[in-house]
């Protein structure tokens, strides 16, 4: 017997808020029946699912996402997130273009912006 994970439960404030957020990061759709004031929202295609929950976060995530973008480089998706709405909590990216760069998203949630394939390769 085994099982298999079915979604990372994140606990938040407003789930559709953030689920939306989500969503507009990985390029993905929140689940058809799930609308503003819900207190759940769904990235089906990702596995997310957003919980509300009276409890506000206070401290750092022992858990988190580590993101590759996938058409373009590291630096330019960093952009596109803040852009979205994410925060810069941790430049770790150096001056020869390794290293990552953390995040955090509307509710505090720190994640992690890798380098591309392309540019692990080159």
């Amino acid at each position: 017997m085994t099982s298999r994970i079915r979604h990372v439960t994140i606990d938040c404030a407003d789930a559709y808020a953030l689920g939306t957020f989500w969503s507009r990061v990985l390029g993905e759709p929140l689940h058809e029946d799930d609308h503003p004031g819900d207190e759940m929202a769904l990235i089906e295609g990702a596995g997310l699912l957003f919980v509300t929950v009276p409890d506000a976060k206070s401290v750092k995530n022992r858990l988190h996402l580590d993101l590759q973008p996938q058409d373009h480089g590291r630096d330019a998706e960093v952009e596109r997130l803040l852009g979205l709405g994410a925060t810069l909590v941790d430049d770790r990216r150096k001056a020869d273009g390794t290293g990552w760069a953390v995040l955090a998203d509307p509710e505090g949630n720190e994640f992690c912006v890798e380098r591309s394939a392309g540019e692990r390769e080159g």
